[in-house]
């Protein structure tokens, strides 16, 4: 017996109409032999799993940069935060939960050090611009396993590419993934900037406060469950009007005051000057990258800058500021 077959017989039977089945995935760039026990969307979720570049996630920024204190969120706990959400609401949409989670755990992969500071920094200095879905999507296809990627679905890839907010997944699966993403950041980095002082719950504003709770406990779960309620038997993820807009009230608050000029990017600006430095050191020096950048400057032909983006990009928050300090900052002479 091959099981795969079994739960792609098993996702025709149960999955609504709109759902998409492994069975009828595009499929990948490089045709494999299909796996006898996982379905390829559950390939892709293990690939996603197990590659470094999600293990680093857990030593970068989510918002705060370089907070005191073990109860900050990380990339990595809000990837995972993502993945909770979305599979809630993945399944009780009759969706594919397995496409779902393995969006949301690649979504982020290639976001920088320091947040959206260091994607911002990258951004600013780049002819070709930088931006983190773009370039998660860059890591599975083009830098993961030495430049061999992860050779992932194309309904993965579509789902990691169009999660931010101005963009459009192809698949129901994907756009859970993109409003999952902003119900998860929107409520912790509310918690976040409580736990910092940046925040006073009692200034929130009013509207969108009764629409969607006091809590973050409340607001993910009727988040959650108003999605759910408005998004069944539909070809579309969609809350009601009352909370699409309390939700970006509440995410435009957000924006103001804890995003920009708070506490909580007071060290934003060094940590952009770091990254700059960085990008400059490594374009000029791009011999002194690790073997597997620079052969894809040798072998592959890419462009010296889309490669340096590529390694500062990888980085985590420590790395980077360790690689600073390395290049930039006098050292006493060894005498001995």
């Amino acid at each position: 017996m091959i099981l795969r077959e079994v739960y792609e017989d098993k996702e025709e039977q149960l999955l609504n109409q709109f759902a998409t089945r492994s069975k009828s995935s595009k499929g990948r760039k490089q045709e494999e032999e299909k796996c006898d026990i996982r379905t390829e969307f559950q390939r892709d979720r293990d690939r996603i799993l197990h590659c470094k570049a999600f293990r680093r996630l857990k030593h970068k920024t989510q918002v705060f940069i370089a907070p005191e204190g073990d109860h900050y969120r990380t990339r990595l706990t809000h990837t995972l935060e993502v993945a909770q959400i979305a599979r809630t609401i993945s399944r009780a949409l009759g969706l594919n939960e397995d496409l779902t989670e393995a969006i949301a755990l690649g979504h982020d992969l290639g976001h920088t050090p320091f947040g959206h500071s260091g994607e911002q920094a990258l951004n600013e200095i780049t002819k070709m611009g930088f931006r983190h879905n773009e370039q998660s999507v860059r890591v599975v296809e083009q830098i993961e396993k030495k430049g061999a990627g992860l050779n992932l679905t194309y309904e993965v890839i579509d789902g990691i590419l169009n999660h931010p907010t101005s963009n459009q997944p192809h698949t129901l699966e994907g756009q859970v993934v993109r409003i999952s993403d902003k119900i998860a950041y929107i409520n912790h980095d509310i918690d976040d900037a409580v736990r910092g002082k940046v925040l006073d719950l009692g200034r929130l504003p009013e509207e969108p406060v009764k629409v969607l709770g006091d809590t973050s406990r409340e607001r993910i779960n009727n988040m959650i469950h108003n999605l759910i309620i408005h998004s069944l038997d539909q070809n579309k993820i969609t809350m009601s009007d009352a909370y699409s807009m309390a939700l970006k009230e509440i995410r435009q608050y957000m924006f103001k005051n804890v995003y920009i000029g708070s506490k909580a990017k007071e060290q934003e600006k060094k940590a952009k000057d770091l990254i700059k430095s960085l990008f400059f050191y490594y374009h000029e020096n791009w011999e002194a990258m690790p073997d597997e950048y620079t052969s894809l400057i040798i072998k592959h032909q890419e462009p010296i800058e889309r490669v340096v983006c590529d390694y500062i990009a990888g980085m985590t928050d420590t790395f980077a500021i360790n690689a600073y300090c390395r290049l930039k900052l006098p050292r006493p002479w060894d005498i001995y």
